[in-house]
């Protein structure tokens, strides 16, 4: 209920300073506001084709962030995005060693993460199961928590965002 009455204020305008660039953040009346000045840009859409984020990439980078709804922890599954919009899974990250070894059965060992790094142990996805997708549909709850991180932006919190009673929300690479 508070979710609702937060997103029906106006859209979040952020100014990252580092960068000089505009980050932009959907509001509850399905309006978007664009962020940074990359030539592709991951959006966050409704299943009906409703947009609820834009954010320019600058790189070819970015995160989906969530709480294990199995140990309670934050996890991240982070990308690469590829020359022709597709985007793979490269990398595997989480706050608790048993959510890579256990959740995502990993074959190769944790390890822990680079200083600076939002989690704690970091490691590659099964490479016998590769993962490259042209769009991808997750669920953006509040257990979940699924939040959007691009580097040179803030966090979009994808779970605040949805105002509908469907919580599915698709991922993809669009020209900016």
């Amino acid at each position: 209920m508070a979710r609702h009455l937060v997103l029906a204020v106006v859209a979040v305008l952020v100014t990252v300073t580092a960068a000089g660039v505009a980050v932009a953040v959907a509001t509850a009346e399905g309006g978007t506001v664009a962020v940074g000045d990359g030539a592709r840009a991951v959006t966050v859409r409704a299943p009906d084709g409703t947009e609820i984020a834009r954010i320019p990439l600058d790189g070819e980078t970015f995160a989906v962030g969530y709480r294990n709804s199995i140990y309670r922890t934050l996890a991240e599954e982070r990308y690469r995005v590829l020359a022709d919009g597709r985007f793979e899974l490269v990398e595997l990250a989480a706050e608790q060693v048993a959510v890579l070894e256990e959740y995502y059965a990993v074959p190769d060992p944790p390890r822990p993460a680079p200083p600076g790094d939002r989690m704690a142990y970091v490691v590659p996805p099964d490479p016998a199961r590769p993962a490259v997708f042209t769009q991808l549909n997750i669920a953006a709850t509040d257990l979940g928590e699924r939040t959007l991180h691009v580097p040179g932006a803030e966090p979009v919190p994808i779970w605040q965002l949805v105002v509908t009673d469907d919580p599915t929300v698709i991922l993809d690479i669009e020209e900016n």
